[in-house]
């Protein structure tokens, strides 16, 4: 085995042929990185307990590189004897593999981590980051849209798009990268030092995973140790702003807040309906300056003003964005050029007076909360995997605006129950169904209660993977789901 020290400072100009690294998971990521790290002369083992589809294609193609690789059930559950060093992609804490690695003092780090390091000392580039509980991705790609509007070679990456080894190794020159980060992938990260950075909420989430809601914060603060220039976080948390105020960060970095109300100095905010700037400016003790309106922000939820979260992550985007040197203008273009991916509040058809809305990627209640928000009278469709949550008090807040709810997936009790406590008047219609077929028969129920005006709306708050491979399939079921409906003529 090799030093702890020796380990401790690996990165982009150190010699890999000298060390055994294990890559667990060989998603898009996981493979990235054995990649990468095989051009390095890394002695690498993948391990992944799938064994067909792109995970297969994938190992065939590592194995040519000079790989190693293991598929299959349990192929995660064991160590490597002569491992030095760990990749994972996801795995928690509390695995198998992840304890072992623990007892026996072996190194664990996220790919991001490696990313960072493999960039180290000689490809210098910039990441602004960002995380949160929410909006981490609309936010991400608002930044992204700024930086292009300034005329800067960027991408949206890490949690999102490609993977970050495969941009650091890219021959390809970028100015500056728009960095979305998971609380799973800072948890095994200690080098970041990132240029700016952003904490845009914090709600409890992910809890099976993390093991608590002190810990699951703890991995999100992650993103401040050792910010450059500015740390980012959202007046209306108090919890972000604590995060900046404990962070250990670069000597003359700034903390930078942002708020839905009037802006104070070293903040950006609104004003009547325009966004304005009070931190990168001379004059900031007295002035502001004009970064848009809330007229440039997409998407427009409710098809009368732009949805407040997202109005948080327009002036989120614009304080990372401003932290690095965008003018105004650019600001305001970027935000005008946004185009919001699929499955975020997105109108997938309208039958009889009432509005079907996609926001499958509303797998948390704080996520699902921000949707409810936008709508005056909802027949709600909910459920999935809970992932240790409770919805209590979502229910409770949105119990006056439920026309009805109609539940599916494995957790789908839990939310009937808060419902039975918090909004008993509220007709809940249950779908056990897990078939191919069970998204048809929930939007006919979610139709049978709902009235012209009325909106019915997928926002699950859970996780998808009990009954489909991801959100997306799940938003795309729905949508064809609707469709179907409204070919029927019902």
């Amino acid at each position: 085995m090799t030093g702890t020290d020796e380990l401790a400072a690996l990165n982009g100009a150190s010699d890999w042929s000298r060390f055994r690294v294990v890559v667990a998971g060989l998603g898009v990521a996981g493979f990235a990185a054995a990649d990468g790290l095989i051009e390095y002369g890394a002695r690498v083992t993948v391990l992944d307990n799938a064994d067909s589809g792109p995970v297969a294609e994938r190992a065939t193609l590592l194995e040519t590189l000079g790989g190693t690789v293991r598929l299959g059930p349990g192929s995660t559950d064991r160590l490597p004897a002569d491992a030095d060093l760990v990749i994972t992609t996801g795995l928690p804490p509390h695995q198998p593999m992840m304890l072992e690695a623990a007892a026996r003092g072996v190194p664990v780090w996220s790919e991001p981590e490696l990313a960072w390091r493999l960039m180290q000392p000689e490809k210098q580039i910039p990441w602004l980051g960002i995380t949160g509980t929410n909006g981490k991705t609309t936010t991400t790609e608002m930044l992204a849209s700024m930086l292009t509007a300034a005329g800067l070679r960027t991408a949206a990456v890490g949690n999102i798009g490609r993977p970050l080894t495969e941009i650091v190794l890219d021959p390809e020159p970028y100015d500056v990268l728009a960095v979305e980060l998971s609380a799973q992938q800072l948890h095994r990260t200690n080098s970041l030092s990132l240029h700016s950075a952003a904490v845009l909420n914090l709600h409890p989430d992910h809890l099976e995973w993390h093991g608590s809601e002190q810990q699951y914060a703890a991995d999100k603060a992650v993103i401040f140790h050792n910010v450059q220039h500015s740390a980012v976080y959202n007046v209306a948390e108090e919890v972000t702003r604590r995060m900046v105020e404990e962070a250990d960060v670069v000597e003359g970095a700034r903390a930078i807040g942002f708020t839905l109300g009037v802006p104070k100095v070293a903040m950006l905010g609104v004003v009547e309906d325009i966004l304005v700037d009070r931190a990168f400016i001379e004059q900031r003790q007295t002035s502001a300056v004009e970064l848009g309106t809330l007229a440039d922000i997409a998407p427009d939820a409710a098809g009368a003003g732009s949805a407040p979260h997202n109005v948080a992550n327009a002036l989120a985007a614009a304080s990372l964005a401003r932290s690095f040197g965008v003018s105004p203008t650019a600001v305001r273009d970027g935000l005008r050029a946004m185009r919001v991916g699929g499955h975020r509040i997105q109108t997938v058809g309208e039958i009889g007076g009432v509005r079907y809305i996609d926001d499958s990627k509303a797998t948390n209640p704080h996520a699902a909360h921000a949707s409810l928000t936008a709508f005056d009278s909802v027949v709600w469709v909910a459920g999935g995997q809970a992932k240790d949550v409770t919805f209590d008090e979502m229910v409770t807040e949105h119990a006056e605006r439920l026309r009805g709810a109609v539940l599916l997936g494995v957790d789908r009790d839990r939310i009937a129950e808060a419902l039975a406590r918090h909004a008993p008047q509220v007709p809940v219609i249950s779908v056990p169904d897990t078939d191919t077929g069970a998204m048809a028969r929930v939007v006919e129920a979610a139709a049978s209660l709902a009235r012209p005006g009325d909106v019915v709306l997928l926002a699950p708050a859970c996780a998808s993977r009990d009954m489909y491979t991801d959100y997306a399939e799940r938003g795309d079921a729905f949508a064809t789901a609707v469709q179907g409906l409204a070919a029927r003529g019902e």
